[in-house]
């Protein structure tokens, strides 16, 4: 082996297992192996721009180190490009070779190959796409071609047909669980039923096509079969259970009618007697014997049906002959046949094709050989169990098997002579007559008779008139006994007879598609419909119009092209970032290029974010970069469904990242290079992002407008509430959980007064006792996956970061505002400026999103440690305290206002409060906030009833009106009720901490 060709494909796989530059790359990669391996189409040829040496891909080395890495590293990032240049099918040469290259040998191995790589690895869409293929385009037959059609031993080859049918058999399962846990429509081709039902054709096309040294691999894929349940012992009743013998009987049946079929037979003989097991030779056999065909009366003896019943034996000889020295085979075939139940007419099959009367060449032989029948027959007719507990049905198919096997023998034969003188067959008729049953006495009677005649005797019981107790069926059957159905004669039939209009097909007939009916217009007649009638016009000298297609093909001219580049789709997240972060908020000297990058990544960043989710590490080694480069981004070109794309995009990554991106948020929100509108997107994204990590239902990804918009693109705060009603995102959610909290205090309260609860009690329904399951939560239970959830991450990465990193940063800005307090003119600093984070805007934003983050990991095990305290703790803090001089000092104030805080930052703060009080209440009653945390519980209630008594007063606040005004009047009086819940029920073991 050349060791640098040998280096070159190990470099080429290399490149492929990590992330490509550019498409370019891309597909000069894909095609140099397909074209050392001569499976490169013609069309392709173009992308074979470095070609290996000829000789350097090893096939079983090489190549599924190549599907590994199509399959894990370059469809999960290029698959929409691939698509896009049409070139996808470039890719599953890897894996289904076209029907150019169908006949190379090459092509079969790498199918091989491919079904090994496919199955070994988790099912996605495009494994289902390729193995879809795979059984269309390389069937079994084909596969064994390729196995043994190599210079290999044959232990090898074996070996490796054992390891083929192994992954081909395992296909249907894992695609089901697939598409089951995804609830996807599996393919057609690849559905249970159909799968094996189409292997099954394929197998019997194996055995027509196959040498006598092949016939162990098909005994091998036969028993396999046998064990997924592909033989059933009953004819399928849906199309979702395959049967081998229901698919391939049709083609078998032709197949043996053919003059020349000696070595199709010799084929089927040599299989039956091939099995090493005898389980499943029998389970053969008695999926075979459902199949067969038999007439509907088991008494019928009009020629037609004895020519019917001969017809079908005769068949299973041509299929599995019986000889005397086949005891194996004997054994099996007469454990099936007495062994289960079956139709009372298939009896006369069965005796019909073990005494086959080409065997009377022998004599001898031929009355041994059929005497090992009669003697298994004897054994069960006659045992005492068989005769106190089988059914009537079963009686009669075991009585007629005797006693058809018994016509068979000469009169006054020996063999026959021997049964009526055996000690088993006197005492078995000596049961039958002494029973009690008429019905299994005239079973033993007719046994008796028939015997003693045949064997030169005379023996009448003289009880046959009538139709009770099966008379009539007894009288039927001796009359059938008269002739042989071996010796019906086929020539004798009519040519307007049909030699099965008298036999149920147990086997599924060809449904022939309907014909479709031609829709025939005749142009002479008159057509009263106007509404498609055209008008004649007089033809314009003007050019028709370009179609859309057109236009398309137009606009991919490259020679109207000049000097405009389009943008790649990003593939990779370091892809995106880079696109994200070369803007840096600055516009660039070439607007238009900067401007289509911005387009197409944000186009792209919620969906490829989404994407590399589960993905390996690829998306947490690339969320910092994100979130910085999200959080930067400016709409410096005024883009289309910028802020929309721009948030979504900062969601699924909160959502998907949430160790890595929430922190990195959080930090940058406190640093002052951002305005408001940044700073907005970063709180949704905590919220948002928080709220579909802990299930928790949210808004669609397509955003309104007004969720994220800056209020400076909007009508001042005032106006808006009064013209315009609030669409904004967390408002809602907010909203809705201050509501429920509200209302869980109210049924507390209700529960309380003795009519109300009088009333539910008649009220109230029984509960159901079927309840619907989740299919969520079951498929979660049944397909366990490791996800994270909100609870794991909550008090870690968002709530406690977001409060911690405030208090650094309010004492931060006191700092640097008390450092300048004695200061005049612009040098006096103040945080709380337009645009700054103690901005009441972004403040009241600020404690929405962490009354949502607060709400939802209610449920966390460190929430009543210190996440509720700490927040109550701010609540109360920025509801009461001024955070920068320029709340203590309203200069264009009235006095009425004069020292308040803004309506919009005291409602944001009592929300706080509340949710947090109704979360203690819920947990425990509130019994640890009470008990270690008195003093803040007290000063929460005193602040609240203070506020509510204020507004009572007629107290104006600074946009105080409208529903922001109701808003705080309702979150008042939630504080006040919750926590007068709380203290009134541990107010003696408060009395002491309080002091």
């Amino acid at each position: 082996m050349d060791v640098p060709s040998e280096s070159e494909v190990r470099n080429l796989i290399h490149e492929l297992q990590h992330p490509v530059s550019d498409y370019s790359t891309l597909s000069s990669l894909i095609a140099a192996p397909l074209d050392c391996l001569s499976l490169l189409p013609p069309v392709f040829r173009r992308y074979n721009i470095n070609p290996l040496p000829s000789g350097s891909i090893r096939l079983p080395v090489h190549v599924p180190l190549l599907q590994h890495a199509l399959l894990q590293h370059v469809l999960p990032n290029w698959d929409s490009e691939l698509e896009k240049q049409g070139d996808l099918t470039l890719l599953d040469q890897y894996f289904c070779p076209d029907l150019f290259s169908f006949a190379s040998p090459v092509a079969g191995k790498v199918a091989v190959l491919a079904y090994a790589t496919l199955v070994s690895l988790p099912i996605t869409d495009h494994s289902l796409r390729l193995l879809a293929r795979l059984s269309k385009e390389f069937p079994l037959d084909r596969l064994h071609t390729a196995i043994f059609s190599q210079n290999d031993s044959s232990a090898k080859s074996n070996q490796k047909w054992e390891d083929c049918i192994q992954n081909i058999v395992a296909v249907p399962a894992k695609v089901g669980n697939y598409c089951g846990a995804r609830k996807l429509n599996v393919p057609a081709s690849l559905e249970h039923g159909v799968y094996f039902n189409n292997l099954s054709v394929r197998c019997e096309s194996l055995i027509w096509a196959s040498s006598k040294e092949h016939l162990a691999s098909i005994n091998y894929l036969l028993t396999k079969l046998v064990k997924l349940g592909v033989f059933p012992p009953q004819s399928p009743n849906s199309d979702s259970q395959p049967s081998f013998f229901d698919a391939t009987l049709p083609v078998i049946r032709s197949r043996l009618s053919q003059d020349d079929t000696d070595s199709y037979s010799a084929s089927w003989s040599r299989i039956f007697r091939g099995f090493e097991s005898s389980f499943a030779l029998q389970h053969v056999l008695a999926s075979l014997f459902t199949c067969l065909k038999s007439p509907e009366s088991s008494t019928d003896g009009s020629l037609l049906a004895r020519v019917s019943v001969k017809h079908e034996a005769f068949f299973l000889t041509k299929l599995c002959p019986i000889q005397a020295d086949d005891v194996e085979l004997c054994q099996a075939v007469s454990a099936v046949m007495l062994g289960r139940e079956w139709q009372e007419s298939l009896s006369r099959v069965f005796v019909c094709w073990w005494a086959d009367h080409k065997r009377w060449v022998l004599r001898s032989a031929y009355r041994r050989f059929l005497y090992l029948l009669l003697e298994n027959v004897i054994s069960l007719w006659s045992n005492p169990d068989h005769i106190k507990h089988s059914l009537l049905s079963r009686h009669r198919y075991v009585t007629s098997f005797l006693l058809l096997t018994i016509s068979y023998f000469p009169s006054s034969s020996p063999e026959i002579i021997s049964l009526v003188l055996s000690a088993s067959f006197i005492n078995g008729i000596s049961v039958y007559i002494n029973s009690m049953d008429n019905h299994i006495r005239h079973f033993g009677m007719l046994v008796a008779e028939v015997a003693a005649q045949r064997a030169g005797r005379t023996l009448d019981f003289r009880d046959w008139d009538g139709d009770d107790s099966d008379k009539l069926w007894a009288r039927n059957l001796r009359a059938l006994l008269v002739v042989r159905d071996a010796d019906a004669d086929a020539r004798a039939l009519n040519e307007e007879d049909n030699l099965y209009n008298v036999i149920p097909s147990g086997t599924a007939q060809e449904k022939s598609e309907p014909k479709k009916s031609a829709i025939t217009i005749k142009s002479d007649e008159y057509d009263s419909d106007n509404s498609i009638t055209g008008y004649d016009s007089t033809p314009s000298s003007r050019s028709n119009s370009p179609t859309p297609s057109e236009l398309e093909e137009i606009e991919k001219d490259p020679s109207l092209n000049v000097g405009q580049k389009k943008s790649p789709r990003p593939v990779y997240l370091a892809q995106l970032g880079a696109m994200l972060r070369s803007m840096g908020g600055m516009a660039k000297d070439n607007p238009s290029e900067d401007a289509d990058r911005i387009e197409v990544a944000l186009n792209h960043a919620e969906e490829l974010i989404r994407k590399k989710k589960d993905y390996g590490t690829e998306l947490e080694e690339n969320a910092v970069n994100l979130a910085y480069g999200l959080a930067g981004l400016q709409d410096n070109y005024d883009l289309d469904r910028f802020n929309e794309l721009r948030q979504n995009a900062m969601n699924a990554l909160v959502a998907c990242s949430p160790r890595k991106a929430a922190p990195c948020i959080i930090e940058e929100f406190f640093k002052n290079q951002y305005s408001t509108e940044q700073r907005f997107v970063m709180l949704n994204a905590l919220a948002l992002g928080a709220r579909e990590l802990a299930s928790l239902p949210i808004q669609t990804t397509s955003l309104s407008s007004d969720s994220t918009s800056f209020p400076s693109k909007r009508l001042p705060g005032s106006l808006h509430r009064k013209y315009l009603p609030s669409s904004a995102t967390l408002p809602q959610i907010l909203s809705g959980i201050t509501r429920q909290a509200i209302d869980r205090g109210k049924e507390a309260t209700e529960d309380k007064v003795p009519e109300i609860v009088r009333e539910r009690r008649f009220r109230v329904q029984r509960t159901k006792r079927i309840s619907e399951v989740d299919s969520s939560t079951l498929t979660a239970r049944n397909f366990p996956h490791k996800q994270t959830t909100f609870i794991e991450v909550a008090a870690d990465c968002f709530v406690a970061p977001l409060i911690n990193r405030f208090w650094l940063f309010l004492r931060d800005e006191q700092t640097r505002e008390a450092r300048t307090a004695y200061h005049e003119g612009r040098t006096k600093y103040h945080g709380a400026g337009t645009g700054l984070i103690l901005n009441s805007l972004v403040i009241t934003h600020f404690l929405r999103t962490l009354t949502v983050l607060v709400h939802a990991s209610e449920h966390t095990p460190e929430w009543l440690g210190f996440l509720a305290p700490d927040s109550l703790e701010l609540a109360l803090t920025l509801g009461t305290k001024p955070m920068s001089i320029a709340d203590s000092s309203h200069e264009d104030s009235g006095p009425a206002e004069k020292g308040t805080k803004e309506a919009s930052v005291l409602a944001s703060a009592l929300e706080l409060a509340l949710i947090v009080l109704d979360g203690c209440i819920q947990l425990d009653g509130g019994r640890s906030l009470s008990l270690d945390h008195a003093t803040l519980l007290m000063s929460v209630s005193e602040w609240a009833s203070v506020v509510f008594s204020r507004l009572e007063d007629g107290i104006k606040l600074k946009d105080g009106g409208g529903e922001q005004g109701a808003n705080l009047r309702r979150a008042a009086s939630g504080v006040i009720l919750k926590a007068d819940e709380i203290i009134s029920k541990y107010r003696r073991s408060m009395i002491d901490i309080y002091r």
